[in-house]
């Protein structure tokens, strides 16, 4: 009786945070949309980043409560090869849309001069554009690899089709081993340097600059540090769970990877909704309305 009044606590709890995350996330895109002084291209990259939010939630989150109800856990190995693209794109698009954002902040402060002339709004479509098909892109090669490879093992140690599926199959490819390593490099290790080096530039200028201009970068640059914070202990995690060989029962591990899907799609709209002023007044006012109805 105690095993399954913990699974419906966990399943409900899951199953809440699903929600929160939709609509938390789902609410801050919906300003930025309806409000024109919010059509900017740092609001739209922060819109691009919660929209991200939610396609990977919904990419992972459905299929783990389903499993956790489910007195065995079976997944098709094609629609887990569909589930490890997913997986791995819209993880990966999280660290270019960061570096985009980045450089959009390096420009507005660093060359305010020039900014309208480079960040325009072409210029910002193709940036928010690449975020997504390069990452889809890469993640797609090894699955299509592996496609037609052998299965010698059918049990996956993970809650989530992620580099753990290579362990399935009956030769572990080198290229595939290669093509991986690179794929963290380009998709999560250079855009951290990218972004580390851009914000070391924004503080090396505006510590010269007048407070008002350290204010101001300071306000608009914290909060897509602490999501770039966020960001690298989930990618962290993917890869040290996929390293060593864990011990823990198998319920201990599904709620170390809820509690690890669930905390960084919520502590995005957290961040930008009480951090950014332009974001947090329009939603202050729409809690004011629902408040008083």
């Amino acid at each position: 009786m105690d095993h399954k009044s913990n699974i419906t606590y966990i399943t409900l709890d899951g199953f809440t945070a699903y929600i929160l995350i939709i609509c938390s996330n789902s609410t801050i895109v919906c300003l930025i949309w309806i409000h024109k002084n919010l059509h900017e291209p740092m609001y739209i990259f922060i819109a691009a980043l919660l929209l991200n939010s939610v396609l990977f939630s919904t990419a992972i989150y459905p299929k783990l409560l389903i499993d956790f109800l489910s007195e065995k856990q079976l997944i098709s190995y094609p629609a887990c090869l569909c589930q490890f693209v997913m997986y791995y794109t819209f993880l990966a698009s999280e660290f270019l849309l960061l570096s985009a954002m980045a450089y959009d902040r390096y420009v507005s402060i660093c060359k305010p001069l020039q900014y309208p002339n480079i960040m325009t709004k072409s210029t910002v479509s193709i940036l928010v554009v690449l975020a997504w098909i390069l990452p889809a892109c890469q993640a797609a090669v090894p699955a299509l690899l592996s496609t037609n490879e052998k299965l010698c093992n059918f049990t996956l140690t993970v809650f989530v089709c992620n580099n753990e599926l290579y362990k399935l199959l009956c030769v572990r490819s080198k290229v595939l081993h290669v093509y991986g390593v690179m794929g963290l490099i380009n998709s999560a290790l250079l855009p951290v340097l990218f972004i580390l080096f851009t914000y070391t530039k924004i503080l090396i200028i505006t510590y010269h600059s007048s407070r008002d201009v350290r204010k101001k970068a300071v306000q608009t640059c914290l909060p897509h540090l602490l999501v770039l914070v966020s960001i690298s202990v989930l990618t962290s995690y993917d890869i040290i769970i996929n390293r060593v060989q864990s011990d823990l029962p198998k319920t201990a591990r599904l709620i170390m990877t809820l509690q690890l899907l669930l905390y960084h799609p919520l502590f995005n709209p957290i961040i930008y909704g009480l951090k950014m002023k332009e974001i947090y007044k329009p939603l202050q006012k729409l809690f004011c309305r629902l408040t008083i109805h």
